[in-house]
């Protein structure tokens, strides 16, 4: 029977020869010379690629397998023999003479499944030796930062968990089942929020809570306050408001702006409401009743389970890198990222900003899908609000830098504020603030959900400017917000 050298004297590591079957290759190239039609499928779905195969003889013959089914041409020993020979590679694989070995060799295919298998996780030994050897040569490398090659490194190796070769066809009835399972939990719940409240009425009466998996973008202009407006869902979770459990959740906050002094000071200023100019200009007597107050809301604000990240200038690889062990030590159940635009991505960052947006958007939304949890990204908007017309009113398409986004986001909230804007007619309102869900993947979207913002202290609360006719929130509950009481502060 003929056979073809390995060629493996360049491809060893440190004496040994990489992770391979020869026996299974064969196995798999005679099955698909046998029944094509439906081996190629199988293939296809798995995701099998030429380099999957270690040999260099058998990578050309399926080379010449995908261009004859891409062509829709039958698939045999002689028509396989046909390609190779128009690409002058007959010769290099074994000659007519090693493909009808293959056809010998595989008396039949009932087997394929099981030298599909074996070939897939020999090609993944590979390359994780692969990935290692690259590691250690970044470890070498006196030009990259430690963390940096961490963070790299991790991805990489996490990366494979996600490889399209591993099936992902689900059954209808499982599927089914698993959505019935999500109805009745939607059925069963008296609150109608179905992830983490945000611990605003209005903006749940929306959204019924932030998903899990979903990438919500909250935009705005500068200082319109949509930091202090992420601030304030985040401490809501981490405390537990606006869930029927009132249990605390922990939160990531990863502040690329803003330090994390500066973070803590606003958190407290807002819970304590102290002003965090008079704080900042040592305008409050000590020990007077504001200090008591920011000694008390320390004290709340100690227990929460918030953890701040205010690394400035990460790539996105590394942020899910650090978010994963977050996630893993600390179980977070809700990431903030202060802002989308600080971001960046090393693979991309020579072909434009545009693309380098989209790469960072596109990451975000694979973070949320990977952890299973939901991700509020702050996000800038571009000047068209300003010249476009007199009132600042924002659209989807003024999304900073990549319209990628838009489309990566499964909710966008557009923040703004009239009494910015002197021609607007509700210019004379200092607190109003307006979200517009102008993005809402699986509900409806709403042009305008009212707050109060208290910008001394940072503060956003629930503005009852209409009745909602929804049973989910009872008229005690609206009583107290419009108090003061159940909001952030």
């Amino acid at each position: 029977m003929a056979r073809v050298r390995s060629n493996t004297s360049n491809r060893t590591v440190a004496g040994r020869v990489p992770p391979h079957s020869e026996e299974a290759e064969r196995g798999l190239l005679g099955s698909i010379l046998l029944d094509a039609e439906r081996i190629l499928d199988l293939c296809l779905e798995r995701g099998l690629t030429p380099e999957a195969f270690y040999l260099p003889a058998h990578r050309l013959i399926f080379e010449a397998v995908q261009d004859l089914a891409r062509e829709s041409r039958p698939v045999d020993a002689l028509t396989v023999a046909d390609a190779l020979k128009g690409r002058g590679a007959l010769d290099r694989v074994g000659g007519m003479l090693y493909l009808d070995a293959l056809l010998e060799g595989t008396p039949t295919a009932a087997h394929t499944e099981y030298y599909l298998d074996v070939v897939l996780q020999k090609q993944l030994l590979r390359t994780i030796i692969d990935r290692a050897r690259r590691a250690e040569a970044a470890c070498f490398d006196p030009s990259l930062d430690a963390s940096a090659v961490l963070s790299r490194v991790e991805q990489s190796f996490f990366d494979l968990g996600e490889n399209p070769n591993r099936g992902t066809a689900v059954p209808a009835c499982d599927a089914v089942m698993a959505v019935m399972t999500q109805v009745d939990t939607f059925l069963s719940s008296h609150d109608g929020i179905y992830g983490l409240s945000t611990g605003f009425r209005n903006l749940d009466e929306v959204l019924h809570g932030m998903r899990r998996g979903n990438m919500i973008v909250l935009a705005a202009r500068p200082s319109m306050g949509k930091t202090s407006l992420a601030m304030n869902i985040a401490y809501h979770v981490a405390t537990g408001q606006g869930m029927s459990d009132h249990r605390p959740r922990a939160v990531a906050i990863f502040s690329l702006e803003m330090s994390r002094d500066d973070l803590v000071l606003r958190l407290l200023c807002t819970k304590a409401r102290v002003s965090m100019a008079k704080v900042m200009g040592g305008l409050i007597a000590r020990y007077g009743p504001e200090h008591e107050a920011l000694i008390l809301a320390s004290k709340e604000l100690s227990r929460a389970p918030i953890y701040i990240d205010d690394s400035a200038g990460l790539d996105i690889n590394e942020l899910r890198a650090r978010a994963r062990r977050l996630r893993k030590k600390h179980r977070v159940e809700l990431v903030v990222v202060d802002y989308l635009q600080l971001l960046h991505a090393d693979e991309a960052s020579e072909q434009g900003r545009q693309i380098e947006i989209s790469t960072v958007s596109a990451g975000l939304k694979a973070m949320a899908k990977e952890l299973d949890i939901p991700v509020l990204c702050l996000s800038q908007l571009s000047r068209a609000t300003e010249t476009r017309d007199k009132f600042g009113i924002p659209r989807l398409s003024d999304l900073r830098d990549s319209g990628s986004i838009e489309q990566d986001a499964d909710v966008v909230l557009l923040l703004r504020r009239p009494c910015k804007y002197p021609n607007d007619p509700e210019h004379s309102d200092p607190l109003l603030a307006i979200v517009d869900v102008a993005k809402h993947r699986n509900g409806p979207t709403k042009d305008r959900v009212p707050f109060n913002f208290e910008e001394q202290y940072t503060l956003f609360l629930d503005r009852e400017e209409q009745r909602y006719e929804s049973s989910a929130y009872a008229p005690e509950a609206e009583t107290a917000v419009a108090d003061g009481e159940g909001a952030v502060s």
